[in-house]
């Protein structure tokens, strides 16, 4: 099976945004809106993977499913959907599915599914990318930063990364927990084998076993055939268990079992198969209070905490969070093919002030809304509020390219709306002291939406708004007569 082709079941819009990095990390993406371009595109081009609408006009993913007991080798599936459910996401993972997402679809989200080895010169998704500058170059996992808890949680993760020691990584949420995971598993021996990652907060019990063991056809309603858990899959490589704590008490004694014996029994299935995986574990929650109350077993923590990694929070790392700032806001400027941006001094006092209650996750998010929102720069503390009025006060209302210049057309009165365009809204008349709401607010999505290349998903994170009421302000937009 070709490692280097995905398909795509969904509309174009929703899925166009992800097809560049996967140019550029060597993949190539077939698209298709029915069951039969698909099927026919699956057995011509034999993906390694499959991304699917739940349904569509004329297509629904459960039809593809049941067509993988006629099809050998049929692709893993993942399911992404605009408005999930519980009940959608463990209706699809009965018939088959490999995964089921909510939107966005983006490209972190999909290097999760691939082996390492089939794109080795590309990085994985990570919360923190680290690097310590005063250590020099660690490959493509570094770790950014020079405070002593980083450092010493950092040399602590080298020491460990080639034995097979279990990992129990600790710390608040956002802090890069993950990113710790992917780090020892680069620097692992087995950084040739796959890296296979579960959140086991995401799942019910029943299905979270079948995911992690496999099951057999007919084990129960749904199964349609033979399904590899994750154990399986990461035989020879790494397993991360994501969320450990929120794993129940039956399914905590099976888990003990494989980290004792090694060996894993399928949902449903009547021989033992034998494993060989190395296991991390991550947590937000106080596990040792967890075992306390009963909640997590002792035995199975005292197999976890064999090697502890406690991440700080990104409050207690001092001088780190410009490092990582200024990290952010050089990827993302590039990624938009934006000039280079610099902090006001107010903006740095800002940051260094600021709790970070959403750790190095939240600090990413804001970088990301500061460069589309700068302009030229520099980055000002505004950009950093969840409050659209104070990115464009009165004065700035007529929108600038990065360059500075205004994008009103050359001689156009100043003090007259300018006639909606293709793909503009009217410029406001910026020698009122005040404007109508509703003016501000359609000039403020037009210009999220032309930061972003037209993304919505990303638009509407910018204007702390849903995607939904994005949608429904274009379409009155659209009724008014104004072409987006």
């Amino acid at each position: 099976m070709p490692d280097n082709t995905l398909l795509f079941i969904a509309e174009p819009q929703s899925v166009t945004s992800v097809f560049s990095p996967l140019k550029e990390a060597g993949f190539q993406a077939g698209l298709a809106d029915n069951l039969a371009g698909a099927i026919n595109f699956i057995k011509k081009s034999k993906p390694c993977l499959i991304f699917t609408r739940p349904i569509m006009q004329g297509y629904s993913a459960q039809a593809l499913l049941a067509e993988a007991v006629n099809i050998e080798n049929f692709p893993p599936v993942v399911i992404f959907s605009r408005n999930g459910s519980a009940d959608e996401a463990q209706k699809f993972l009965e018939l088959g599915a490999r995964d089921y997402w909510l939107e966005p679809l983006s490209w972190d989200k999909i290097q999760l599914m691939l082996p390492e080895k089939r794109h080795p010169d590309q990085p994985l998704p990570e919360e923190v990318t680290s690097k310590a500058p005063s250590e020099g170059t660690q490959g493509r996992y570094q770790v950014i930063g020079n405070h002593p808890a980083m450092l010493r949680v950092l040399g602590l993760a080298k020491q460990v990364a080639k034995s097979k020691a279990t990992v129990l990584i600790s710390g608040e949420s956002g802090t890069g927990k993950e990113m710790f995971a992917r780090f020892l598993h680069h620097h692992s021996d087995r950084n040739d084998k796959a890296f296979v990652a579960i959140n086991c907060a995401a799942l019910p019990e029943h299905l979270l076993e079948s995911e992690l063991f496999g099951h057999e056809k007919g084990s129960f309603t749904g199964a349609i055939g033979r399904k590899l858990g994750k154990f399986e899959l990461a035989s020879g490589g790494t397993i991360l268990l994501d969320e450990i704590t929120e794993m129940e008490l039956g399914l905590q004694a099976k888990l003990l079992r494989v980290l004792q014996e090694g060996e894993i029994d399928r949902v449903g299935g009547v021989e033992t198969v034998k494993v060989d995986v190395r296991v991390l574990a991550t947590t937000n929650r106080n596990i040792e209070g967890a075992v306390k109350d009963g909640t997590f077993r002792q035995d199975l923590f005292y197999r976890l905490n064999v090697i502890p990694l406690k991440l700080p929070a990104l409050g207690q790392r001092g001088d780190d969070i410009m490092l990582l700032a200024q990290f952010f806001v050089e990827k993302y400027s590039s990624e938009y093919s934006l000039p280079p941006l610099a902090f006001s001094g107010e903006a740095k006092t800002w940051l260094l002030g600021y709790e970070w209650p959403g750790n190095v996750r939240e600090l990413q998010n804001l970088m990301e809304r500061a460069v589309l929102l700068a302009g030229a720069g520099p980055i000002e503390s505004k950009h950093f509020l969840n409050d659209p009025e104070a990115w464009m006060p009165d004065e700035q209302f007529q929108p600038a390219d990065p360059s500075g210049a205004p994008l009103s057309p050359a001689g156009s009165d100043p003090n007259i709306d300018s006639a909606p365009t293709s793909g503009t809204a009217p410029v406001p008349n910026t020698n009122f002291d005040v404007m109508p709401i509703s003016e501000m607010e359609k000039h403020l999505i037009v210009k999220s939406l032309d930061k972003t290349s037209g993304n919505r998903t990303k638009a509407a994170d910018l204007l702390g708004i849903s995607v939904r009421t994005l949608r429904n302000k274009l379409n009155e937009y659209k009724k008014q007569g104004l072409d987006l």
